[in-house]
This record gives C-alpha cells, structure tokens and sequence, in this order.
C-alpha cells in the first residue's frame, strides 16, 4: 500500500518533470534565438551535457550509495536549481554566453544521473516490494503527461513572454521539488561501508561490475542502452527531413509527437494486470521484442496527411510498447539489485545510456551525411529489428525473497 510518505515523493517527480518538458529544447532556442548560435554550436550544446555529463558522474557512484539518499536528492534539486537561475539571470543583465549554457548544461546533467541513483535507491527503501510495480507505473505515466502536454505548453510561453521563461519555471520546479522530498520525512540511517570508511580507485567501476557480472541483468542493460540509442540518434535527422523537404509546419511537427504520448499512459496503465496474467519475464520479453518493430516506418514518412497520421501511428505504437516495458524493467531491475548496490547500478546504467546516446547522435549525424537522411533513419530502424536477441531468454532465481515478495514478482 502505497502512503502519504510516496505521495510526496511521486508530487516531487511530477513538479520536477513537468518543469523539464516545459523546457524542452529551451537551451536550442536560446542559443539560437538569442546568441545567433550556427548548427555546429547547437549540435555541440545538445552533446556536451550527455557526454561530459556522463564522464564527469563516474565518481559519484560509490559517494552516492553510502550517503543517505533523501539529502544527496535534495542537494542535487538545489543544484539544478541554481544552474538554471544563472540562465535568466545573466541574461536580464546582458550577461548571457554560449559557454554559460555548455556548462549549466553538464552541470544539470551530472545532478541529473545522482538524483537518479539516488532516488531510486530510495524508492526501494520507501516502497514495498510488492509496491514497486504500482510505484514506477506512476512515474511512467506522470513522465508521459508531462512529455505530451510540457512542450507545446513551454512553446507557447516563449512566443508569449520571451525565450528564457521556460529556464525560470524549469529552476524553480527543482526548488520545489526539493521542498516535496523534504516533507517525505522519515529516518533513514546513514549506509554502512563494510570494506572501510575510504573509496577506492576500483569501487567506480562497482555498479558496471555488478550488472555485467548478472545473468539477467547484463543481456537486459545492453538491449535498453542500445535501443534508446538507436530510437533517439535519428530524432534530428527525423526533425530535419519533416520540417525541411517534406515541408510540415512546426505545429504539425510537435503535434505529431505529442498526441501519440497518450500510448505512454495507456502502457503504464496496462503493465501491472499484464504481469498479473502472463508473469513479469514474458511481458518484459514482449513489449521489449515490440518496441524494436516500429521506428523503421518512419522511413518511410511522406508529405501531407498521409505522413502526419504515419508518424503518429508508428510513435503510438513505440510508445505504448515502451510504456508497458518500462515501469516492469526498472521494478525487475531493483528486485535484483541488492540494497548496498543499488545507487552505484543505476548510475552505471544511466551513464552508459546518456554517453551513447550522445555518441549514438553523432554517429547518426555523419551517416546521414553520407548516406542521406532517409536511409540513415532506415539502418537505426533496421538495427533495432535485431536487438530483441539481447533480451534475456529466462528469468533468474529469485534472491532470498520473503514469501510476500516472491508474490511480489508475480503481480
């Protein structure tokens, strides 16, 4: 049963995502809008938060797991939310640079990957475990909500009252998210390290050793960073050929891609009483198998209505896979994580994927270069067909699970 203690938490996540999906794109429009920023400096704002982000976490994993969690959620709030306010604030004063947004951006990004950890870490001592699914089909659909109605919202505002007020209400959603986590309340005892009070060189590389050293784990890590790679690399070179040679107006672009968000709601809805029925391993293995199906028929795109409904028909069906695969992966993915490890896996987890996702893009960016835009939006679809062989085959033995939470795995 789900308390008053989650609900703060889950108001928290939805402030805080809500915040970012009316910010969305809010640096590119800046850099564009405001510093006459060419598409080279752009590419470069829209890599260097994932990658220097990324390399720069490696070392918060071990800091993160043997630190009490709500604290290290708050600190990385006030974080993000000072970064931000810099924005707006050097801009009312002239101020504003390019370099100011690359580094508000890594330094985002970097509290990003220890909220992350850190929360998830939490939520596992918040929740109980036969909880964990119903908790994280939340957050999904809260994620989708946020992601179908923040952008054309955050559009708006910047045409109404200029282009660094999506910035602001982005800042201050992390000020108040971490008032919300504040208000969880709760004691929650400090980790104990049992090699000794001092990290060593090896204990960054803890979190990479334990998923790959997992049966189940390992096959699960390498299909969902390769997959969210291969769906993301191609969305500029797909933004680039419906707003260009296809000739679609920006609205009928963001339309495109907000009306098929509802399938993200739909599948969070619907995973808890597919797993209830078929078992959590067989949904994972078919939504998992699904999500890879769609994204080669945006190859295909054409002008006018017959490509807009295309688009929306191939994004609903990538998301409501994705809706239904996701809350079941990250509540699998915590059931098979020992508590003293949990922080250090997930940050393993969310640096890889940021780092090739931001490889991933670059990659895209240079084929489509040689190849063309179409045909570089067809080999990601294609690839994708073949990552369903790196989903595991069978589930692993539960780990010393009580009776309610072997039922648990079962829901």
């Amino acid at each position: 049963m789900l308390d008053r203690r989650f609900e703060w938490l889950w108001a928290s996540y939805a402030v805080s995502t809500f915040g970012t999906f009316f910010a969305f794109d809010a640096f590119r429009l800046i850099a564009i809008l405001v510093l006459d920023a060419g598409p080279t400096e752009v590419a470069l704002l829209a890599a260097a938060g994932l990658a220097v982000g990324a390399v720069v976490a490696v070392p918060l994993g071990p800091w993160v797991e043997f630190r009490r969690k709500r604290p290290v959620m708050i600190a990385m709030d006030l974080v993000r939310f000072t970064a931000l306010l810099s924005v707006p604030a050097a801009y009312a004063l002239g101020l504003l640079t390019f370099a100011q947004l690359v580094v508000v951006s890594v330094v985002v990004a970097v509290a990003d990957i220890a909220f992350i950890s850190a929360s998830g870490a939490f939520l596992k001592s918040l929740v109980q475990p036969q909880d964990l699914l119903v908790a994280n089909g939340r957050f999904e659909s809260t994620t989708w909500t946020a992601t179908m109605l923040g952008p054309p919202l955050g559009g708006a505002a910047v045409g109404l009252f200029g282009p660094v007020t999506t910035v602001t209400a982005d800042a201050v959603s992390y000020l108040l998210s971490a008032l919300g986590i504040r208000a969880v309340g709760g004691k929650e005892p400090r980790p104990v390290r049992e090699e000794g009070p001092r990290l060593r060189a090896g204990d960054l590389l803890d979190g990479w050793r334990y998923i790959l050293g997992h049966s189940t784990l390992r096959p699960l890590f390498f299909n969902s960073v390769l997959v969210n790679s291969l769906i993301m690399a191609p969305a500029p070179l797909l933004a680039v050929l419906m707003l260009g040679p296809l000739g679609f107006a920006p609205w009928q672009y963001a339309l495109a891609f907000a009306v098929p968000c509802t399938g993200g709601l739909i599948g969070s809805r619907l995973a808890r009483p597919l797993v209830a029925r078929f078992g959590r391993h067989r949904i994972m293995l078919t939504a998992g198998a699904l999500r890879a199906c769609w994204p080669l028929g945006l190859a295909f795109v054409g002008p006018g209505t017959a490509g807009l409904v295309l688009v929306m028909v191939v994004e609903f069906g990538l998301i409501i896979c994705i809706g239904v695969f996701s809350p079941v992966v990250a509540t699998y993915r915590l059931d098979r994580t020992p508590k003293d490890r949990v922080a250090r896996t997930l940050m393993a987890w969310s640096i890889t994927g940021k780092a090739t996702t931001a490889t991933m893009t670059a990659v895209w960016g240079l084929l489509a270069a040689v190849t063309g835009t179409r045909t570089a939006i067809a080999i990601a679809g294609l690839l994708l067909l073949a990552t369903p062989l790196l989903l595991p085959r069978r589930d692993d033995a539960p780990q010393q699970l009580e009776p309610d939470e072997a039922a648990s795995t079962r829901i």
